[in-house]
């Protein structure tokens, strides 16, 4: 191609930063290209303390760049795609994408408003800096003491005012803070787990938009896009219009992949989808090796979701956030534990490098005894009994985030090495970790507690009954029954063994090992 190629873009620093990258990979493939930089609405209102969701209309900061493309004052305009409408203007298309940079977004904390105890390290009622109706809807659910404030300006801009001290924090992408390779020395970074805070679809790709009867330029873009990346945000985009949402919608879609033991590809999504920013966002995981229907799929369960009247064995404490994130949707809840815990007295703490918690119940009865440690590692078993961890003033070297023991088992063997292990457990505990660990020489099992039952009836109008624990499943069963309208919800391959044990083998497990993978696993099954 002969032709010089005009590249339309906006002049922020990460703008010119993604035109730039799009340049350097066209002139790679021997290709002529120049820059254009071309102001938007967006632009012209970032002087606005003014949230978008305030604003009408659709594609701020894409609008004058797309007539551009139409008058043929430049041939290629490159967009964050998290940015772009769902739809383009007739003669133009999205004719590629780039690869994906990390799709979390990060949360940027000033040094003095850093709690560790606190979800995501930050303290209590903090100010936290955003205009996104997404990142707003999430963080209220996970943290509804924090003081939201709207905020404009590019990254850097944004980043200036955080350190002026107009806010204790603020969110931002992560991959416009690594592109731009930022000095963040002086502030509290936190990186938030995609998983968890589910980013706007297609958040960290680059889209390639042209005109439809460009048939050379077309050809071109082909050589640098990359396909895997858009089938996966094809599907969260496909998500976004089907809700007919613009990038405020209060949606957050993560798509990625894995192999499954078959060498066949499966795809996960997480999705987070409010009403409005200040109400409870739905959350949820779908996984599916046939992606034919599946944003339909998601679309249709999410639309179909109903409260429900649940059963858990488990006592809230006021603030637990599966609580109150069931409640804000009208479900009926009802948490019992139907087993108390007795702490055993730690009259020796062997010599170890490593501890290892493999539920809340473990952290507490280990540090409630106020052991002496010194210069000691800690894993645990998913973001709950990290949680636990840092109530304590611990921080965890390893969390082990999958639902499959044997798998973090693995990992965490991975992990240690020959050193020697401590594990606090519960007498009468499976030890499931304790035996993926290469070295067995190396473990030492410490009982904390024990274990007391006490079976009462429940009533059985409850639709979902959730198992913590194989325990509470053993007490549940001594005085009740699981009726045919009842759908049941294991926490865990060994709660789920317990059930099986007792001729129950229809049950979901939810895919983490907290309070978000019950909250998902209620949502997945709340649609009958």
């Amino acid at each position: 191609m002969e032709r010089k190629i005009i590249i339309g873009t906006r002049g922020s620093d990460l703008a010119l930063w993604q035109a730039n990258y799009t340049k350097d990979l066209l002139e790679e493939k021997g290709h002529q290209v120049e820059l254009k930089i071309i102001q938007t609405d967006g632009d012209r209102t970032q002087q606005w303390d003014t949230s978008f969701d305030k604003l009408d209309g659709k594609g701020f900061f894409t609008k004058e760049l797309e007539e551009a493309l139409l008058n043929k004052s430049i041939d290629l305009a490159v967009h964050s795609h998290k940015d772009l409408p769902t739809t383009s203007p007739d003669g133009l298309m999205v004719a590629g994408v780039s690869r994906r940079e990390d799709p979390s977004d990060t949360l940027l904390i000033s040094k003095n408003a850093v709690d560790e105890k606190q979800k995501f390290g930050l303290r209590k009622n903090a100010c936290v800096g955003t205009s996104s109706s997404r990142r707003k809807s999430q963080l209220l659910a996970f943290r509804p003491d924090v003081e939201l404030k709207d905020l404009r300006g590019n990254v850097p801009t944004r980043i200036n005012k955080l350190r002026k001290g107009d806010y204790d924090a603020i969110i931002l992408a992560t991959a416009g803070i690594e592109r731009l390779e930022l000095d963040l020395d002086d502030l509290h970074v936190v990186k938030l787990n995609p998983e968890e805070f589910v980013p706007a679809p297609a958040q960290g790709v680059l889209a390639w938009q042209t005109r439809e009867d460009d048939n050379e330029l077309l050809e071109v873009i082909d050589e640098i896009s990359d396909l895997d990346v858009l089938i996966k945000i094809n599907i969260e985009r496909q998500i976004l219009n089907m809700f007919d949402g613009g990038c405020q919608l209060p949606l957050g879609v993560y798509c990625d992949t894995e192999e499954d033991d078959e060498d066949r590809l499966r795809f996960k999504v997480w999705i987070s989808k409010a009403d409005a920013w200040d109400k409870q966002p739905k959350q949820l995981y779908f996984d599916t090796l046939d992606t034919d229907g599946f944003s339909d799929m998601i679309v249709d369960h999410i639309h179909a979701i109903k409260p429900k009247k649940i059963f858990i064995t488990k006592t809230f404490k006021e603030e637990d956030y599966l609580l109150n994130a069931l409640k804000r949707l009208d479900f009926e809840v009802e948490g019992k534990s139907l087993i108390e815990f007795k702490q055993i007295r730690i009259r020796e703490l062997p010599k170890t490098e490593w501890v290892f918690f493999s539920s809340k119940h473990a952290v507490r009865y280990f540090f409630n005894q106020d052991p002496k440690l010194e210069n000691v590692k800690f894993g645990c078993i998913g973001t709950s009994t990290s949680a636990e961890l840092r109530a304590f003033g611990k921080r965890a070297d390893f969390i082990g985030q999958s639902t499959d023991i044997k798998l973090v088992g693995k990992q965490f063997s991975s992990k240690v090495g020959n050193s020697r292990v401590l594990f606090p457990i519960a007498r009468g505990s499976m030890q499931s970790i304790q035996w993926q660990m290469v070295k067995r020489d190396n473990v030492i099992n410490l009982e904390v507690y024990a274990t007391l039952k006490h079976s009462i009836e429940i009533s059985r109008d409850h639709e979902i009954v959730i198992f913590t624990s194989p325990s509470n499943v053993e007490a549940y069963f001594e005085k009740n029954t699981i009726h045919p309208h009842q759908k049941i919800i294991a926490m865990g391959e060994s709660t789920g063994k317990a059930l099986v044990k007792l001729k129950h083998k229809k049950y979901s497990m939810p895919k983490s090992f907290d309070d978000l993978g019950l909250f998902q696993a209620v949502l997945g099954i709340a649609n009958y």
